[in-house]
């Protein structure tokens, strides 16, 4: 079954093989890669690729690939996998996760479909709690973490094999169904 879900200005989908080059001639910058060891080749990312499309076909989702629903753009990815890293302390958790081209920051992509993708964790998925990971360094990620109302949990911090050598320890956020619902209503409200 393909995976399609839409917002207000979005469409989160399942990928298909064409749209493997694409995300990585879009995205593979500087910028975009900065927290996550900067630009790869393009055989390193077609792991990832595969990655994508087995928690797919394994668990029903993926970090979607977004799209602008008025022009069909490649915005970048965001929905949900499992935790899966090396020293993770909560492995098989929920983890929501996005990645925006430059062009779509500062445009509330990101946490449209953030929003998207933890009412699907909770509503479509049943999933008790999401977890998101990222570095001190990446303020923007941790702070869209916590305008949705997620909480740092000090005690998942962890050694990351691939990139705390570089950027210090991997640390995470949670969110309950529960926390979600109640701040929803307010996150939407407030326009934040």
């Amino acid at each position: 079954m393909t995976f399609r879900h839409e917002t207000e200005r979005l469409v989160l989908r399942d990928w298909d093989e064409a749209d493997s080059r694409t995300f990585w001639e879009i995205m593979n910058t500087p910028a975009v890669m900065q927290w996550l060891g900067g630009p790869q080749p393009f055989e390193e990312w077609q792991e990832g690729f595969a990655r994508l499309q087995g928690y797919a076909r394994d668990y029903g989702h993926c970090f979607w690939l977004v799209e602008r629903k008025s022009d069909g753009e490649l915005l970048g990815f965001c929905g949900l996998k499992r935790i899966n890293y090396e020293g993770a302390p909560n492995p098989g958790m929920p983890e929501i996760g996005w990645r925006f081209r430059e062009s779509a920051w500062g445009h509330g992509y990101a946490k449209e479909a953030a929003i998207a993708s933890l009412d699907l964790a909770f509503d479509r998925f049943g999933y008790d709690e999401v977890t998101a990971v990222t570095v001190s360094g990446n303020a923007p990620s941790w702070g869209l973490m916590e305008r949705l109302g997620m909480i740092e949990r000090p005690e998942l911090a962890y050694h990351d094999g691939k990139y705390s050598a570089q950027y210090g320890r991997a640390r995470q956020w949670v969110i309950t169904a529960a926390q979600w619902r109640e701040h929803r209503a307010r996150l939407l409200a407030s326009g934040d």
